[in-house]
């Protein structure tokens, strides 16, 4: 049986790396007593994978998980049991049954919302009549080359293509103690074939402006994942169901 889990991911824990995060999750589901499956051969491992594994420092509403289990208690029931195992920072969101012949959510990624907000005043943010105007010349440009580098080559892109949504807009978080927190909102081409960091479209932006962009003066915080169904963007967690 096929179960996505979404959880989101806040506080000190944001500096935990992926592979911390999967050895979490492997003893919080045992401690949850959740019926998991294991592969077979001479190292069994849980069955578990992640749509999209997030960077260290970044926070996010919506990190999804897929597991198989043997057996499953209700979706109210499961949630509540995680929940009682999970740190502060952690907290599981959705517990939902995918159809058998789902696939992985990590081959289904396509893309991704965000907020980037600085940290530090930034008077970028002083008069937000002149910024939406701004980001409106920016994404009219017919082109927007950048170099994205990986750890084995760099390549000039044109992020106009992968950019859906650039904006202008208000974050709240009671874990991050922000209230209208002024912030870039954008959603960007996500997945394994192509991957667009969001501190890339903003740095753009600020040598578009003439502008430094000093990435450590700011908070990413990953919003929603999405999979395309039809020519439409649907949330992953909307693939499956909840648990009576």
């Amino acid at each position: 049986m096929k179960i996505r889990i979404k959880f989101s991911k806040h506080g000190c824990m944001k500096f935990i790396g992926h592979l911390d995060i999967m050895r979490y999750f492997q003893k919080a589901n045992i401690r949850a007593g959740l019926d998991v499956a294991y592969s077979e051969g001479f190292n069994p491992h849980q069955i578990m994978s992640f749509a999209a594994p997030l960077g260290v420092g970044l926070t996010s509403d919506a990190e999804y998980m897929d597991i198989q289990v043997k057996t499953t208690d209700s979706t109210a029931d499961s949630l509540a049991r995680l929940n009682a195992v999970m740190v502060d920072g952690m907290q599981i969101l959705e517990y939902k049954r995918l159809p058998d012949d789902a696939k992985k959510s990590m081959s289904l990624v396509a893309l991704a919302d965000y907020y980037v907000y600085p940290k530090i005043e930034d008077s970028v943010f002083d008069n937000l009549t002149i910024l939406t105007n701004q980001i409106t010349k920016f994404m009219a440009q017919p082109e927007i080359l950048v170099i994205k580098k990986t750890k084995k080559s760099e390549k000039v892109i044109d992020l106009k293509p992968h950019i859906h949504q650039f904006s202008m807009d208000f974050y709240n978080s009671k874990e991050e103690e922000c209230l209208n927190q002024c912030a870039f909102f954008l959603s960007v081409t996500t997945g394994s074939e192509t991957n667009i960091r969001p501190e890339l479209v903003v740095n753009a932006f600020y040598e578009f402006l003439g502008r430094e962009f000093c990435e450590s003066n700011f908070q990413i915080h990953r919003q929603e994942v999405y999979t395309q169904i039809d020519g439409k963007y649907v949330p992953l967690g909307e693939m499956g169901e909840d648990i009576v």
